[in-house]
């Protein structure tokens, strides 16, 4: 089989697809319906930046665990190429799962939680050989064309790295944080620190970190042993100014549970994992009880007809608030986008501008940072067709000129409002 088309080959168990349909000259980005995700409160991503720190059994637990605080929970195996959650909850896969009327995945059940992972859909013995793009819509389609019906909180059990997955989730998921799982070592904790700081350069809130695989207490003696170290999680989340969710131990048991289908959490529910779990998940809870609540909702906005304007929240603003996270933004008129800042100051960006500022690969050399863009070539009545969100942190602009691939980060719109604002005074 030629490889270049082992992912366009339809396996009769993956027949199962999301109920819109890309209309021609269809931006890629996600339209503000699907980014909602009715009937799901929070979207909470599990990561690592290093792989066998022990990331998807830390997700597992943590997931039953806020299901016993009074949590309605859902569980996605983001990790498409390497699926482990089927395993570690004992869920068949010898068949696909079921579908409702409209093409919706209709979740496996296992004590009590909803799942959905690659792992159903090709069976234990039957790799998926999928490219970049073909993985990102699989993760899309585990999110938004399953029926989850009500949930507080659905779980992302992310692969390793900072790649594919990790961008798509961050651009067109509105996520309510991610939990970081590292164990105690000097090498894993250098990782795990450049996967946190990937979710805070696209806004994505940090929730804390957990430090996996801790002491190893022997059973026969009860000496405790640092086998990795210890203390190291909670070091850096010192040091970077995160919360600190917990200490996991090594323990025997996680792994046989694992391995068998019986997660800890469930299996052994008194045990010092299963108590530190729970400690987890009601920290857990509680932050995401008080997060707050003045970020924008995903949206795809129609400047000529202003359908879908987001919202342009003045109440929210305040002189502690963030200077790059906005609260609204407004057509001021034809030319003019206006931009209002958690922190109350509010920018009025000239549209062409806008369009001449753009600095994707076809407008600056990515290199050297050379201009590509000629300035003469851009009309002076160009103006946007649509403004999209991108996750928390940027917007995108379809322009009237053709031009769609220019990503704005919220830090590089309010430079360019203080650029600005400079250029007046010194006209001034």
């Amino acid at each position: 089989m030629n490889a270049d088309h082992v992912e366009e080959e339809e396996n009769p168990a993956m027949r199962i697809t999301t109920s819109h349909h890309e209309e021609p000259g269809a931006t890629s980005q996600p339209s503000a319906d699907q980014n909602r995700l009715p009937g799901i409160r929070h979207l909470i991503a599990v990561g690592s930046g290093k792989g066998g720190v022990g990331k998807s059994t830390v997700a597992v637990n943590l997931a039953l665990a806020l299901q016993h605080v009074g949590g309605r929970v859902g569980l996605v195996d983001a990790d498409v190429l390497g699926p482990s959650i089927p395993g570690m909850l004992g869920l068949p896969t010898d068949h696909p799962p079921e579908a409702t009327p409209d093409g919706r995945i209709v979740p496996p059940d296992r004590h009590g939680l909803k799942a959905v992972s690659m792992g159903l859909l090709r069976g234990d013995d039957n790799p998926a050989i999928l490219r970049g793009p073909m993985v990102s819509k699989y993760l899309q389609m585990f999110v938004g064309a399953v029926d989850w019906g009500e949930l507080d909180y659905l779980i992302l059990d992310l692969p390793p790295g900072t790649g594919d997955t990790q961008l798509t989730l961050a651009q067109s998921l509105p996520l309510s944080g991610v939990v970081i799982v590292t164990t105690p070592q000097d090498v894993s904790l250098k990782i795990a620190r450049r996967g946190l700081r990937m979710f805070e350069t696209v806004h994505v809130p940090i929730l804390g970190i957990i430090e996996n695989m801790s002491t190893f207490t022997c059973p026969h003696c009860g000496q405790g042993t640092d086998v990795f170290r210890s203390g190291g999680g909670e070091r850096m989340s010192r040091q970077i100014g995160v919360p600190f969710l917990g200490s996991l131990p090594l323990d025997a048991d996680i792994v046989t549970g694992g391995d068998e289908g019986r997660p800890i959490f469930v299996d052994k529910p008194h045990s010092v994992s299963a108590q530190t779990y729970l400690a987890i998940a009601t920290e857990l809870a509680g932050q995401l009880e008080g997060l707050p609540t003045t970020a924008l909702r995903p949206f795809s906005w129609a400047w000529d007809t202003n359908e879908g304007e987001p919202a342009w929240v003045e109440t929210a603003a305040r002189p502690s608030g963030s200077r790059t996270t906005p609260i609204g933004f407004h057509r001021r008129d034809a030319r003019t986008l206006s931009v209002l800042w958690e922190d109350g100051h509010r920018d009025d960006l000239d549209v062409r501008d806008l369009r001449l500022a753009c600095h994707c690969a076809l407008c600056i050399e990515e290199m050297s940072g050379r201009p590509l863009l000629d300035p003469a070539s851009v009309r002076p009545d160009v103006a946007p067709r649509t403004i999209t969100s991108v996750g928390h942190y940027a917007i995108t602009v379809n322009w009237s000129d053709g031009h769609s691939t220019g990503i704005y980060s919220f830090e590089y719109l309010r430079a360019l409002g203080e650029r600005d604002a400079a250029e007046v005074v010194e006209d001034v």
